[in-house]
């Protein structure tokens, strides 16, 4: 016998031996041969080859390897998260809104009361694909806040593969449609890298928008695996609700179709109800017609409270938590403007929560007409997170305007706004007091995790081949790092030990399998403990008991000078007996709340939670990685689109010079040659009807416009130039905020003569329209200013070199003694001195007053200022000029 042929016959045995321990069917070695793999190493280690080599083929025997499947009986898998819906949203848990496609999966299955989120998006998302904590996975804040410490650098390490890597390798076939919060801000360009893209973390398909939130009608920032792409251009009425739905459905049948033996797992997030609120005109009118919120927001929370108990969801002796009078206005205390505004606001967020719904009970709906509902399991969340309140106390127009500290008069929303609400004219939010009532019976909202309006959510579960105790009820306690260990234990799959060569770090949730036996309805919870943080607002979950801070910063106050997160005050809830957290027991408890505070510190250096930080707004601008990062001068040489904020480069709060050297042939030219935001926030450079024009929006209301003389054919240059008076972003090291916003003086030049100069009294401080790029040449997703022209508006010339230079202002050692003394004059905030901590109780003149009546007395002098500018009759840019100014008197 030939040595080959001793080697084949080894190979054969030992690969034979390895089929039948792992699972395989079919005969070893033929193309029909499946495998199950036992799943402890990521790819699985290649399969030995069993057949027989001599030196002609006509001798030899082929041997295929096994193809990898799930274990047997393996559910197809559909995760469905929404976004920003609080507790009361749906219908299934209580709220006026219909959600018949959750109902449909509560009354065929399970529906969770207890089930937390992490009260933001991408930290809850990050949990989500993981089953770790959002600080283990780099996600303390969102992708957009990104600081350089662990368990906020929005990056997912290799040690955590997520469930789409896990059940990829192990033969099923995983897509994600919708939106992806949980790439880092600054790899989110086509330069990549895509390891932190859906793609790159184990999905094999994607399909959705990259960032918080989009554009349903425009979405700037949608992509189809890692490629741009623009569906909606040439189509009015396109929205991206259904188009990912109508994508999802195409790729459960194109699977089944295929191969319909294998399951899959589709991961389908929805925009809504994120802002922007963009529902059909469809869903608008039937929601308007059922006029659900005509009685306003405290009717509407007795309605869902009383709702809430009759459906089961809340316990009988379950309390209502009270209005917060000192922050939010009472309905009846509103004006009749107000109301018919807020009833808008309102009816649109409940149409977009409805539409959205609606197309999720498509998907569900085509996975039962393939037959295959049975053996499906669904999860469906509610909400990444309470309801938002982001939308300030009137709502806003321009959730972009919001970000940059500008919010609209209710008398102004109602004349430029009112009829446009929620179309693609509007980047729209809801006033903060629907987000109270949207969280019912809870307290707060979005971003706020020490109470349960921030982090309870509404979550339904089917699986018809597993779960027999349908419309059944479960209250047990239980995470979003709980799901990923449900899937595995469901699909009968266990956590890998090594992925790629790394060892991988231990799931952190635990399964909710243990429920789905009627049996265990009422058995004590698996999951005992558990901390929450999230701004430095934090809490720490024990087995009934929660310990939580006091909350000190209203979600919808972003820039707020706070004592240091080690002297933020305690509450104390007995959740056994106080489901909402009603009734603070601090004082009835103090060594119960002792030892659950050393619990919080003790989970909070495990899980990478330090350094504490309470700051919002200002980690928009923290400097972070990116392609452009530390540089001042860029240039392009063709037209290049789709680069996101994250890798554009800033010009916010600096002095800029933009030079284009372009040809322009006989006949004339447009289109645009640089631009970045769009509608609702943003800047362009282009040529109109030959004419060279530069355009700053300032979130929709107002435009800055200079514009030149008509270009005779040739090559020119077409410089912008900038000069800021301001002093930069580095203030805000100190606290202060004085150094961002300014005014400046533009100077439009056309080979080197000035051709038209305007005076900025203000620019836009924190951020542009994040759902739209940086583009050369071309513009993507929305106009700069649509009286002048339509997306695309490819330039019709030539470009032979667009260029850029940024000088960014540099505080000079006076300037920092100064704001260093100021700052500490302050006594409040950020100091720059690092002996210094502030009072829990900061004073106001000879007053002693709390944090939060303090940022109240800064709303209402707001408020006072905004109808002072009113009485005096000014426009809208002056009126904010004049608030701003006398906000600061």
């Amino acid at each position: 016998m030939s040595a080959i042929r001793i080697v084949a016959i080894g190979f054969l045995l030992s690969s034979s031996t390895f089929a039948l321990a792992q699972g395989t069917a079919g005969t070893p070695g033929s193309p029909a041969a499946t495998i199950t793999i036992p799943g402890n190493q990521l790819p699985p280690p290649p399969q030995q080859f069993g057949g027989k080599i001599e030196r002609d083929a006509t001798q030899s025997s082929p041997y295929w390897p096994s193809r990898i499947v799930p274990p047997k009986g393996a559910p197809n898998v559909l995760l469905i998260i929404t976004d920003d819906a609080g507790y009361g949203v749906p219908s299934t848990f209580g709220g006026v809104i219909p959600t018949p496609a959750l109902d449909r999966v509560a009354q065929n299955g399970l529906r969770f009361t207890n089930f937390h989120s992490t009260a933001l998006c991408s930290p809850t998302r990050a949990a989500l694909i993981t089953g770790r904590n959002h600080h283990s996975v780099g996600y303390g804040v969102v992708a957009e806040q990104a600081t350089g410490y662990p368990g906020y650098d929005s990056v997912i390490t290799k040690d955590k593969a997520t469930i789409g890597r896990i059940l990829t390798d192990n033969g099923y076939r995983t897509a994600w449609f919708g939106k992806n919060h949980n790439t880092p801000e600054y790899q989110s360009s086509q330069a990549g890298p895509f390891d932190q893209w859906p793609t790159g973390m184990g999905f094999e398909y994607f399909y959705g928008f990259m960032g918080g939130d989009t554009n349903q009608w425009q979405p700037g920032n949608l992509v189809r695996n890692t490629t741009p792409i623009y569906p909606y251009e040439g189509k009015p009425g396109w929205n991206l609700m259904t188009a990912m739905a109508d994508d999802a459905i195409d790729y459960v049948n194109r699977m089944n179709a295929l191969s319909p033996d294998t399951p899959f797992f589709v991961k389908f997030a929805p925009g809504a109800t994120h802002a922007p609120h963009h529902p059909t005109p469809e869903w608008v009118k039937k929601i308007s017609d059922m006029h659900l919120f005509d009685q306003g927001w405290n009717k509407l929370r007795d309605t869902i409270f009383e709702n809430q108990k009759r459906l089961g969801v809340i316990p009988q002796n379950a309390k209502l938590t009270p209005w917060p009078k000192d922050l939010i206005k009472e309905w009846d205390q509103l004006s009749a403007d107000e109301k018919k505004l807020f009833i808008r606001q309102a009816e649109v967020f409940a149409a977009y929560a409805a539409y959205a719904d609606n197309e999720i009970g498509r998907v569900i709906q085509s996975i039962e007409d393939m037959g295959k509902l049975d053996n499906t399991l669904i999860i469906y969340i509610e909400g990444d997170n309470g309801t938002s309140a982001e939308g300030q106390p009137n709502g806003t127009p321009n959730e972009v305007a919001m970000f940059n500290q500008i919010n609209p008069s209710v008398e102004d929303q109602l004349k430029y706004f009112y009829d446009v609400w929620g179309t693609d004219r509007t980047y729209n939010h809801m006033s903060i007091g629907w987000a109270w009532a949207f969280d019912t019976p809870f307290s707060w909202t979005k971003q706020i995790v020490s109470h349960f309006g921030g982090t309870r959510q509404g979550m339904a579960i089917s699986w018809p081949a597993a779960i027999k105790d349908k419309g059944g009820i479960r209250s047990q306690f239980h995470h979003v790092i709980d799901v990923v260990p449900t899937i595995l234990e469901a699909a009968q799959i266990k956590q890998p030990d090594i992925v790629d060569g790394i060892k991988q770090s231990p799931i952190e949730g635990v399964s909710m399998m243990y429920t789905f036996d009627q049996k265990n309805a009422d058995a004590p919870s698996t999951h005992k403990t558990q901390y929450f943080e999230m701004f430095a607002d934090r809490a720490l979950y024990n087995d009934g008991w929660i310990a939580s801070t006091k909350v000190l910063r209203p979600p919808w106050v972003t820039i707020a000078k706070l004592p240091s997160p080690q002297d933020y005050p305690w509450e104390f809830y007995d959740l056994r007996n106080d489901w909402t957290q009603a009734e603070d027991v601090a004082a009835k408890y103090p060594d119960k709340l002792k030892e659950l505070q050393a619990m919080f510190w003790k989970e909070a250096e495990k899980y990478q939670v330090l350094p504490l930080d309470s700051s919002v707004a200002a980690r928009l601008v923290t400097p972070r990685p990116s392609l452009s990062a530390a540089r001042t001068k860029f240039s392009w040489t063709r037209p290049i689109t789709g680069t996101p904020n994250g890798d554009a480069p800033s010009i916010l709060n600096s002095s800029y010079t933009f030079k284009a050297e372009v040809d322009i042939p006989q006949g004339g030219a447009e289109g645009m040659l640089v631009t970045q935001g769009g509608r609702f926030g943003g800047y362009g450079l282009y040529v109109l009807n030959s004419k060279p024009v530069f355009t700053w929006n300032l979130v929709d209301l107002k435009r800055v416009r200079w514009e030149g003389s008509g270009l005779t054919p040739g090559k020119h240059v077409i410089e912008f130039d900038f000069k800021y008076d301001g002093l930069g972003a580095a203030t805000m090291v100190f606290g202060n905020y004085s150094g961002i916003g300014q005014g400046g003086t533009g100077t439009l030049k056309v080979d080197g003569n000035a051709v038209a100069t305007e005076k900025m009294e203000h620019t836009l401080p924190f951020i542009l329209q994040w759902d739209e790029a940086f583009d050369i040449g071309y513009d993507t997703g929305t106009p700069v200013d649509d009286n002048d022209y339509q997306t695309p508006f490819a330039f019709t010339g030539k470009i032979d070199k667009i260029s850029l230079d940024i000088d960014r202002p540099k505080l000079s050692p006076e300037d920092v003694k100064r704001l260093q003394e100021a700052a500490r004059a302050a006594g409040d905030g950020p100091s720059a001195d690092p002996g210094k901590t502030a009072s829990v109780t900061p004073q106001v003149g000879a007053v002693g007053v709390s944090l939060v009546e303090k940022i109240q007395l800064r709303i209402d002098k707001r408020e006072g200022c905004r109808k002072q500018a009113e009485a005096q009759g000014l426009g809208i840019v002056d009126r904010i000029k004049f608030v701003q100014q006398c906000v600061q008197q």
